[in-house]
């Protein structure tokens, strides 16, 4: 059969509608509940049909419907609402034009824009280009930052398959589908130059081959989203399917994917910035390392202007976010040097670029690095100035795995920080959830709470004069009651899917039961997430399923990897254990976990649970979604709930730290679940007592709402990322322009060469006071006078620091506390320069200290920078004594 060509008819709208096709391009629908049911008031069956999604709605309403909807004089004045609403959305001042200091001139503070690339966006269901958590959070980061004003500009690819979609064979095994997605069918519009002619960026492979794209753009609310599109006319085949399906293909097809997304994003941003005049970013924010190119392509517009490799270097850094959301080596992009080496450089793309010094860049030093491996993370911290992780756990765990990257420094000042991920509440939270707090505290109240946060807000639901526990079971039964529904339907669906008739599916009337204390696992399948932890005991689970008094129901959902059989297996054995008739109507398995499925999912459970292998969970947005619907969590203290865990708003799962067999250490883990189900979770959940309700569960219900909601909002980690990172990083790019960052790259030159020469000689003390036998007494002063090499360099160059503290029993330095020695005098004889200054004793025990120098310099973002440090000569501490 010949080719066939595709084309898509749009519906053209009657005059008095037009504004439904702006509403319905813009994203904002996707979390703002008025927009949402005025679509549905357009055609309620379509609406369900089409599964709330605007625009093929639209292309689904006959010329009829249209027509009397348009001569509704009620419709179109709710219509014209809903505009002048979005307008002033989208165009009024919010938080972020608000806030003070926002200058964006010379010397000002928040960035006139932030351009935030990420691999996948989890926006809307109707815009399938997520796979998990990473996708998701990025959505999130968007719609958080429109809701605040932020002007973020966001950037990815567009994958004509999308992930994949999950169905199960009748053995229960993974399955995978890729229907094609036709963007003209999605709520995306081509950017297009002046002339109408598509927007395209190009990149130059090697063997002289191009790989060029096009550019869709979805309208998140205020924040345009840019995705780059390979499949387009002139593009060989092989070039064409770059972006044919995310996290799909060898090691060359993600190269290329993620050169695209890099090089050809920051070409699409320039592009968008051009035609539609929206201000240049001055910070790029790299959403994990498969953007890094990113830097690379910056530093060749640089090069263009005028400034070397290190200048150009400099200036990307210092206006360079890079956000690792990974605690283990492998969940790292890494590839083949030489093969970089082929496709970047002269020869392929970045020509003109020393191709020994990209490759530098990605070269692996810390522990247990490949140096045959080009890593994208190492790169991604090699051209940030600021990076940091997920939790403040993940902050630790990630300071410890790049340690090797700035040797010579404790892992605690490894220069990267944390900024806890937060979840979009207009998103996640049930309609049902915000009516409530909409009758209660008034609609305005309520929407800045989900957006904006604030403890005081938040706090209100703490009292139940306000919200009464029986008010807030009813709710939570509401809720349990249409993940019911929504179970069973899902249920059906799979077994036909599985092969199964109508005539054997009667059982599925009787799946789960609205008054059972409900469970909820829902997530991706790597091994380390621990799918089947809770089926360490087939029988004892059971025994939980089927308790006559308190039982428990468990709804499970998660995709495996195409590509991970591993995955696929522990699918297949949960599946197994689901489909047994004696507990198929007390525990289920979802196939084809989306967005669509967990605005129910989370809700609709009374505990969320996550059992991962601490500590390899950055994160763990899920159960942060479930707690901002009154679902308390039972998790292990890794990623968010380690720092936020407060002993009533969940259950804390005892972990096995140190046990290395893996099986003993599952085998522990699943007790301590059990054991906490069994004990403590169920016993409060059917504890009614004379309310009818069990009032100690609604009192953990709202305590979790007023303490974790304003904690867990997107709204607030925008606002941290602005304050901590952004507006930081804004400076530092202005800063470090032009001469400025051919001075900082010649100073850094310098201090490199010059530091091997630099050494601490000589330290002595002296204190004003000691007791009888010689020892420092608690309040007397230590004066240190440390005598030092400079190896060339001056006294402004270097940072001499005194480090100072007690001293725990493997003889170091415990929490230590530094203070800077001052330079006293001119070089002796020798070239060595004289530096002191004092300390203070103020308590007793074992205490030691030592002098370190580090390099100091204005635009370092941190002493650790440029991972350079000296100690004295043969020991890194020299113990100091007791204080009495």
């Amino acid at each position: 059969m010949k080719a066939i060509r595709r084309f898509t008819v749009r519906t053209v709208l009657p005059e008095p509608l037009r504004p439904l096709g702006e509403l319905a391009r813009n994203l904002r629908w996707s979390w703002h509940q008025e927009t949402r049911e005025l679509f549905s008031s357009v055609d309620p069956e379509g609406w369900q049909r089409v599964q709330g999604d605007p625009v093929r709605l639209l292309g689904s309403v006959s010329k009829e419907r249209l027509a009397a909807l348009a001569a509704d004089r009620r419709f179109v004045r709710r219509l014209a609402a809903a505009a002048e609403d979005l307008a002033d959305y989208t165009s009024a001042p919010r938080w972020y034009q608000e806030g003070a200091g926002q200058g964006e001139g010379e010397g000002g503070g928040r960035p006139a824009a932030v351009a935030y690339f990420s691999p996948e966006f989890g926006v809307t269901w109707a815009l399938p280009q997520y796979s998990g958590g990473l996708g998701i959070l990025a959505g999130d980061h968007l719609k958080a930052a429109s809701d605040l004003g932020v002007p973020l500009i966001g950037v990815g690819l567009f994958y004509r398959h999308g992930y994949f979609r999950q169905s199960l064979s009748r053995e229960g095994w993974q399955q995978e589908h890729y229907p094609v997605l036709d963007p003209n069918s999605l709520p995306v519009t081509a950017l297009r130059e002046a002339d109408g002619s598509p927007a395209v960026v190009t990149l130059h492979l090697a063997g002289g081959r191009t790989l060029a794209a096009r550019i869709w753009t979805a309208q998140v609310g205020r924040v345009p989203l840019l995705l780059l599109d390979s499949d387009v006319e002139g593009n060989e085949p092989a070039e064409r399917d770059v972006t044919d399906r995310l996290y799909g293909g060898g090691s060359e097809h993600r190269l290329l994917q993620e050169m695209l997304l890099g090089i050809g994003g920051v070409r699409a941003v320039r592009a968008y910035c051009r035609i539609t005049g929206h201000p240049a970013p001055e910070v790029f924010h790299t959403n994990e390392g498969h953007a890094g190119f990113l830097g690379l392509e910056r530093i060749r517009e640089l090069g263009e202007q005028g400034l070397d490799f290190d200048a150009a270097l400099e200036a990307v850094r210092a206006g360079t976010v890079f956000t690792t959301h990974t605690p283990v080596p492998a969940g790292i992009d890494r590839f083949d040097r030489d093969l970089v080496a082929r496709h970047l450089g002269d020869g392929g793309e970045l020509p003109g670029l020393d191709s020994g010094r990209i490759l530098e860049l990605g070269r692996e030093t810390h522990r247990g690095g490949d140096p045959n491996l080009f890593n994208m993370a190492v790169m991604g911290l090699r051209l940030a100035q600021r990076a940091n992780g997920v939790s403040t756990l993940h902050g630790a765990v990630s300071r410890e795995m790049f340690a090797g990257l700035w040797p010579g420094f404790d892992a605690e000042e490894v220069p990267i920080t944390s900024v806890t991920n937060g979840v979009h509440a207009p998103t996640w939270v049930a309609p049902e959830v915000l009516r409530l707090g909409s009758r209660q505290f008034g609609a305005q109240r309520a929407e800045d709470a989900l957006m904006i946060g604030g403890e005081e807000r938040w706090a209100d639901l703490a009292d139940p004069a306000r919200v009464s526990d029986a008010a807030i079971w009813e709710l939570r039964r509401t809720l349990r009651e249409q993940l019911v529904d929504d179970v069973r339907r899902r249920l059906r669906a799979s077994w036909r899917q599985r092969g199964a008739g109508d005539a054997e599916l009667a059982w599925t009337d009787q799946v789960l039961d609205p008054d059972v204390l409900t469970v909820g696992f829902a997530r991706r399948v790597p091994s380390y997430k621990r799918l089947t932890l809770m089926l360490r005991d087939p029988e004892r689970l059971t025994a939980l399923l089927l308790h006559p008094e308190r039982p428990i129901q468990i709804v499970v959902a998660g995709k495996a990897h195409p590509a991970d059989d591993g995955g696929k297996r522990l699918v297949q054995e949960l599946v197994r254990f689901t489909d047994d008739p004696r507990v198929r109507h007390r525990i289920v398995f979802l196939p084809d976990y989306d967005m669509r499925m967990a605005r129910l999912l989370y809700p609709g459970c009374d505990v969320w649970l996550n059992n991962p292998l601490r500590p390899l969970e950055a994160c763990g947005t899920s159960g942060m979604k479930a707690a901002l619907n009154g679902c308390l969590n039972l998790s292990v203290l890794d990623g968010w709930w380690d720092e936020w865990f407060d002993g009533e708003n969940g259950w804390a799962i005892p972990t096995a730290d140190g046990v290395e067999d893996e099986d003993r250490r599952d085998q522990l883990e699943a007790a301590g679940l059990y054991d906490l189900l069994e004990h403590q979770v169920a016993p409060r959940f059917y504890d009614h007592g004379r309310h009818g309700y069990p009032q100690r569960w609604t009192t953990m219900v709202r305590h979790t709402l007023a303490t974790l909601g304003p904690k867990v909002l997107a709204g607030r980690m925008v606002r941290d990322y602005v304050e901590q990172l952004y507006t930081p990083a804004a400076r530092s790019h202005r800063a470090v322009q032009g001469p400025a960052a051919a001075g900082l790259a010649e100073w850094k030159r310098r201090v490199r060469q010059c530091w091997p020469q630099v050494a601490v000689d000589h330290v002595e003390t002296s204190t004003d006071e000691d007791s009888a036998d010689g020892t420092p007494q608690v309040g007397a002063t230590l004066t240190l006078r440390a005598q030092v090499s400079l190896g060339g360099l001056e006294p402004g160059d270097v940072d001499v620091q005194l480090v100072a503290g007690r001293v725990d029993a493997a003889d170091t330095l415990a929490a230590p506390a530094t203070v800077s020695l001052k330079p006293a005098g001119r070089a002796d004889v020798a070239g060595r320069y004289c530096f002191e200054g004092p300390l203070t004793l103020d308590r007793t025990g074992a205490f030691g200290y030592t002098v370190r120098v580090l390099p100091a310099h204005p635009l370092l973002a941190t002493p650790a920078e440029l991972g350079l440090v000296a100690f004295p000569a043969g020991a890194q501490a020299m113990t100091g004594g007791v204080l009495r």
